[in-house]
């Protein structure tokens, strides 16, 4: 089966925008792209921006990496998600994460404890809603609808949605986390993964998932981001991958918490992760940046020459990867269109060089 692709699009504003971002999902949907995502933290949000994608697109799908728990109610997300689904004739995916205690608590104002005990039940709700078999009613730890004691009742969707059941993944990368989502999502969307250390990271834990959920690997897709540039000025793109390892790895948390540090010691490269956030956090962020060596860059990147690429892309499908959602960082806008029209060709030579091996 070839590795299917999807396109990152990121964040509004920070990743292309207006006709660029159009332009770019409408080449990876000629170049047969299954799928484009849409991130959302503290600034733009993921539905907004995949509901204006709608009418520009015909057949690609359009997916959420990630809509945060803590930013909208279960309902609110069900309500979107089944909105888009029949504006785009089901062609919307969910993708839900927690974030992390300094966005969570910070922006949202909502308390980060037992974070996936939250989403779990989140997951639940939604599926409810979706599903719009009975009046919503929930018992839980951390959500309760109607609320009691109050003068709240059960309610149900006022419109049939397209589907009775939209695809709910997780973007997850701690251990406990990616047990989740082998558990209960239909896709898993990983962060700063390499193929070379997937199976070493998480491979138990997908699997300790699967069997809690009774579920067999087939019923989840696994689906890392990676940034790719292939030719062009490589050390550019090289600085783009660096610079967001620095954002996550030093700013995405604090000394006590952050899990892009912890994930990164799995990587092999620990003593890199320590050295770059405490640089940072002492305010020396360009001695942060200095310390990020060209071996954690490419081992969480698709940057190189075709053979380059073509060969990373390999590893991951066999590392039991289904699909790779790709963020094109070529310095030029023209130069990322071309990157998504070169790494569909390779993905689809990749597959037809595993069929003839065979």
């Amino acid at each position: 089966m070839a590795l299917k692709l999807g396109l990152n699009l990121g964040y509004w504003g920070i990743g292309p925008r207006g006709a660029e971002a159009a332009e770019a999902v409408q080449a990876a949907e000629r170049a047969g792209f299954d799928s484009a995502w849409v991130a959302e933290s503290y600034g733009s949000d993921a539905v907004s921006v995949l509901a204006w994608l709608v009418p520009q697109t015909e057949t690609i799908q359009l997916g959420a990496a990630i809509m945060q728990v803590p930013a909208r109610a279960p309902a609110a997300a069900a309500m979107a998600g089944c909105t888009i689904d029949a504006l785009s004739n089901g062609r919307f995916i969910f993708g839900f994460g927690p974030s992390g205690p300094q966005v969570s608590e910070g922006w949202y104002g909502v308390p980060y404890p037992k974070p996936w005990g939250r989403t779990r039940e989140y997951v639940e709700i939604v599926r409810k809603v979706v599903a719009r078999e009975d009046r919503l009613t929930y018992e839980g730890q951390h959500f309760q609808l109607p609320l009691p004691d109050g003068e709240g009742k059960p309610l149900k969707l006022n419109f049939h949605p397209l589907r009775s059941r939209i695809p709910i993944f997780l973007g997850a990368i701690g251990r406990k986390s990616v047990e989740l989502a082998a558990e209960i999502a239909d896709g898993w969307i990983p962060i700063f993964s390499s193929p070379d250390a997937f199976e070493a990271t998480w491979g138990e834990h997908v699997e300790a998932g699967l069997a809690k959920g009774g579920r067999q690997r087939s019923e989840l897709e696994i689906s890392p981001t990676v940034q790719v540039a292939i030719d062009g000025d490589l050390e550019a793109a090289r600085a783009v991958v660096r610079a967001g390892l620095l954002l996550y790895l030093g700013g995405m948390g604090s000394r006590k918490t952050n899990f892009y540090v912890d994930l990164t010691h799995r990587f092999g490269f620990g003593e890199v992760a320590d050295e770059v956030q405490a640089l940072y956090l002492d305010g020396k962020r360009e001695d942060a940046y200095n310390a990020i060596p060209d071996e954690l860059v490419d081992a969480t990147s698709l940057v190189g020459d075709e053979a380059e690429v073509a060969d990373r892309l390999q590893r991951y499908a066999a590392a039991g990867v289904d699909r790779l959602i790709v963020s094109p960082i070529n310095p030029e806008p023209d130069q990322r269109l071309h990157t998504v029209e070169r790494i569909a060709e390779l993905a689809a030579t990749g597959a037809e060089t595993a069929k003839s091996s065979r």
